[in-house]
């Protein structure tokens, strides 16, 4: 009998302790783009469901934004069918530019897609997700500077998402479709320099390996896990704050109103926080507030001296009266 390749058996192993929770009959579906990431996932998917008892499923997303996208697609779903999953969906999708950039918007059709397909199944999605990746998630955030969330990389559980390869490298997925005999696809827009993304694999995490010693994607990575915990602490406390300060009035239901005499004492990285879910829960887009946006608001609270109302994205207004903090979406 020969032995198991350590690479198959650590992707294995991963999707066995991340999805140890489901029972038999969970039907579990593997998004996947063709790419040695998710390939590896979705062996090792069916593998282990096997003996688990999971309904296992394919599914890829055609972006339509290559020449020869569908058939691509439905190559990987034909591959994805001879790996053994019990069927294998394609899933079109429209790429709409919303001025977030062309990821940012291939990213949001990808996730509604999958969401949306796995709802009525009541399915579980996996995403193919690596190490490396979560190492270039830590140092996108931290130039962006946008704070200890967005050095917490991805969450390896989101909604109806898991990521069970967090803890796996790009090199250990490659070598595991290599032994397995999988042929990959590699996305010409991962080698595209044009996208941030790919300068960060390409170019950054390459200088830091050769001037800072290997280990560098490794640490990030280990960076995400401690920063999501604090974040997660954190936005917790922020929660009982905005609770406490949080005013109920009829005649504002339809506006987050704050008591500023709540807020005011607390410490700044909680009242931040809690402004922010305020304000997303009157209306504005999370991705879209920035921490400039935050800081005005919280001058306030603060440092208020008479000042106007503050606008913020999705139409959302923050204004002061008195002692009351109003975030209400501006009539049309």
């Amino acid at each position: 009998m020969s032995r198991l390749d350590p690479a198959v058996a650590d992707v294995r192993r991963a999707v066995r302790v991340d999805l140890v929770d489901l029972g038999a009959g969970t039907r579990v579906v593997v998004a996947c783009s063709g790419g040695a990431d998710s390939l590896a996932l979705a062996a090792a998917t069916v593998f282990e469901g096997r003996k688990a008892g999971w309904v296992v499923t394919g599914a890829t997303v055609d972006h339509r934004l290559q020449k020869g996208s569908s058939e691509l697609a439905h190559q990987v779903a034909s591959q994805l069918l001879d790996l053994g999953c019990t069927r294998s969906d394609v899933l079109p999708v429209s790429v709409a530019a919303d001025g977030s950039g062309p990821e940012a918007a291939a990213r949001s059709a990808r996730y509604q897609a999958l969401e949306t397909h796995a709802a009525p199944l009541r399915a579980t999605v996996l995403l193919g997700h690596t190490l490396d990746d979560q190492a270039e998630t830590v140092l996108l955030g931290l130039a962006r500077g946008s704070g200890l969330r967005s050095l917490a990389g991805m969450s390896g559980r989101r909604s109806c998402f898991r990521r069970p390869l967090l803890s796996v490298s790009r090199a250990t997925t490659r070598r595991a479709c290599a032994v397995l005999g999988l042929a990959e696809w590699s996305d010409p827009h991962n080698e595209d320099r044009r996208y941030t993304r790919a300068r960060v694999r390409h170019d950054v995490l390459p200088v830091l390996e050769r001037e800072l010693g290997p280990g560098v994607a490794e640490a990030l990575a280990r960076t995400a896990t401690l920063a999501r915990q604090d974040a997660d602490a954190l936005d917790a406390l922020a929660d009982d704050l905005l609770r406490q300060a949080r005013v109920v009035a009829h005649e504002a239901a339809d506006a987050q109103l704050l008591d500023v005499d709540s807020l005011a004492p607390a410490l700044p990285a909680l009242r931040w926080r809690a402004i922010r879910l305020a304000a997303i829960a009157a209306g504005a887009p999370g991705n879209d507030l920035s921490a400039a946006h935050i800081e005005a608001v919280d001058q306030l609270v603060i440092s208020w001296r008479g000042q106007g109302a503050l606008d913020l994205p999705g139409q959302v207004a923050a204004t002061r009266h008195g002692h009351l903090l109003e975030l209400k979406l501006r009539r049309q």
